[in-house]
């Protein structure tokens, strides 16, 4: 129940993203073209692809909530990761895009002077969007999320975009107008490192990678379980953000059923201390070497 009570709790950063979104899109496209601004257009373009990318979190969230199936009986926790993956492509396009278009115009500056009022409406939403990303960041780590996770790096992508956006209408106001389209271009590499790291993580687990140092600290706790004779192996896999790990350990051949199933309820409880939202799938194997001394 915790786990679909922070599913749903994700959806909150969610539907912030959208609204901010359409919000700050509307008005970045309404001063923009009032205010002769070039720059500040492109931004609001650049967020009107963003609610693309959060509906698209959003949907992960909510396909993450169906319970297990006869087809999916590990659940559907890895919609939410496969929903990182889509916002990771549409911010590499977003990014590819902005460098695009920053390259075309140090080639061919724009020398239409924009109005100073974008310079503030460009600031104002790129304080918005920061405190976007800083709650989004701060809900995605408290429940586990990598969907909401991108969704706040992306919120913090566009943060930047628009104090670039600020930076070059500033410059095109005082005659320099290719310094706009170099920090554009800066920009635009920013948008797709982000990308790309977030491609990277959800790449490795959908691919079943798994963090070593996390294995190690398990095999550590588990091996020190009272009755472990042997820690034979020990898997792990994500799952959005729950963790299933595949153990299987030795015991003395001689316990009674019972016995050996306490053993496994003790390994169970000691993943669970280590993190809540970890599951121990728990094999038991008869010991082949032991005396049968106690």
């Amino acid at each position: 129940m915790e786990l679909y009570t922070n599913l749903r709790a994700g959806e909150k950063g969610a539907w912030l993203s959208i609204g901010t979104y359409i919000f700050l899109s509307a008005i970045k496209l309404i001063i923009g073209y009032l205010g002769a601004s070039e720059a500040l257009r492109a931004d609001g373009l650049n967020n009107s692809t963003d609610i693309i990318s959060s509906i698209a979190v959003l949907i992960g969230l909510r396909i993450s909530q169906r319970p297990p199936d006869e087809n999916h009986q590990y659940g559907h926790l890895r919609a939410e990761t496969v929903a990182s993956l889509v916002a990771s492509f549409i911010m590499m396009g977003v990014g590819l895009e902005v460098i695009y278009n920053s390259v075309m115009n140090i080639f061919d500056p724009v020398r239409e002077t924009p109005s100073t009022l974008t310079i503030y409406v460009a600031l104002g939403c790129a304080l918005v969007m920061y405190i976007v990303y800083r709650y989004n960041l701060a809900l995605s780590k408290k429940i586990n999320s990598s969907a909401l996770k991108a969704a706040a790096f992306d919120n913090r992508s566009d943060a930047l975009v628009s104090v670039g956006t600020a930076i070059g209408i500033v410059a095109a106001i005082i005659g320099f107008p290719i310094i706009d389209s170099i920090t554009a271009l800066f920009i635009g590499i920013i948008i797709i490192k982000t990308a790309v790291e977030i491609f990277w993580e959800a790449v490795q687990t959908l691919t079943d990678a798994f963090d070593t140092e996390e294995i190690e600290t398990l095999s550590a706790l588990i091996k020190n379980v009272d009755g472990v004779i042997e820690l034979v192996d020990i898997k792990g896999r994500k799952h959005g953000n729950v963790t299933f790990i595949e153990v299987t350990v030795t015991v003395n051949p001689y316990l009674n059923v019972w016995e050996s199933h306490r053993i496994t309820e003790k390994i169970e409880s000691t993943v669970k201390r280590f993190d809540i939202n970890c599951t121990a799938l728990v094999h038991i194997e008869p010991h082949e070497e032991y005396s049968g001394k106690d």
